[in-house]
């Protein structure tokens, strides 16, 4: 039942869903990576620009290899842009590096789920690693104890999706905040592309937090299946 179950649908369309979302992201970034922005700016001097334009003085802007795999780290107060961001002038890069600004404003602010978020991070990395051990384990023992594995493999799980949904408001709040901020420094035309690479990349966001909660419920099928 565990390994040929119809609940495996619901596994597929998840991954669908995020597969679908991600080649949206990476076609839209694509696009607007080769279109150069009028400024000139490169996306680290667009970062450098966003936080002094807020008082921001204490977060390093570095470059680090990879694509797309941009990140603001609370923790050091590092904002890491990408290959295809740090030293590019196109649009994408400017609206990458000022989506990353975003994080660091709110964490400037103290921005309140943020702050869950960051809480969340060990919570959810450790649920997802052990929700299906116990999972497993209670769907393939037959005593009184099985139906208390899969329980605590759900409650484990139900953390990483939370995590999933905490998320969504942080990135959407880091989006626009870069949007407001750009007015300020590129033109409206600019401005304009950027937001459609910033709503593909939260696209990616939704498309994640959808195939955890299509998980989630896979999870249940199976636990209803074996009571």
């Amino acid at each position: 039942m565990l390994f040929f179950d119809p609940t495996y649908i619901l596994v597929i369309i998840g991954a669908l869903i995020c597969v679908a979302a991600s080649s949206s992201m990476k076609n839209t970034f694509r696009k607007y990576a080769k279109v150069r922005s009028a400024t000139g700016l490169t996306g680290a001097e667009a970062a450098q620009r966003i936080l002094q334009m807020n008082g921001i003085y204490d977060v390093t802007v570095q470059h680090i290899q990879g694509e797309l795999n941009d990140h603001y780290d609370p923790r050091n107060k590092t904002l890491s842009l990408s290959d295809a961001t740090y030293g590019s002038t196109s649009v994408a890069a400017i609206g990458v590096a000022a989506h990353e600004c975003g994080h660091a404003m709110q964490h400037n602010d103290g921005y309140v789920p943020l702050t869950i978020r960051g809480s969340l991070v060990p919570v959810a990395n450790f649920g997802s690693m052990a929700a299906w051990p116990f999972i497993i384990l209670g769907l393939f023992l037959n005593n009184a104890s099985s139906m208390m594995f899969i329980n605590i493999g759900i409650i484990l799980f139900s953390a990483a999706v939370l995590f999933q949904f905490v998320t969504l408001p942080v990135e959407f709040n880091a989006s626009r905040r870069a949007e407001q901020q750009l007015s300020a420094l590129i033109s409206g035309e600019e401005v304009g592309a950027v937001k459609k690479v910033l709503s593909a990349a939260a696209l990616t966001y939704v498309a994640s937090a959808a195939a955890m909660v299509l998980q989630l419920l896979r999870i249940f099928l199976l636990r209803n299946n074996r009571r």
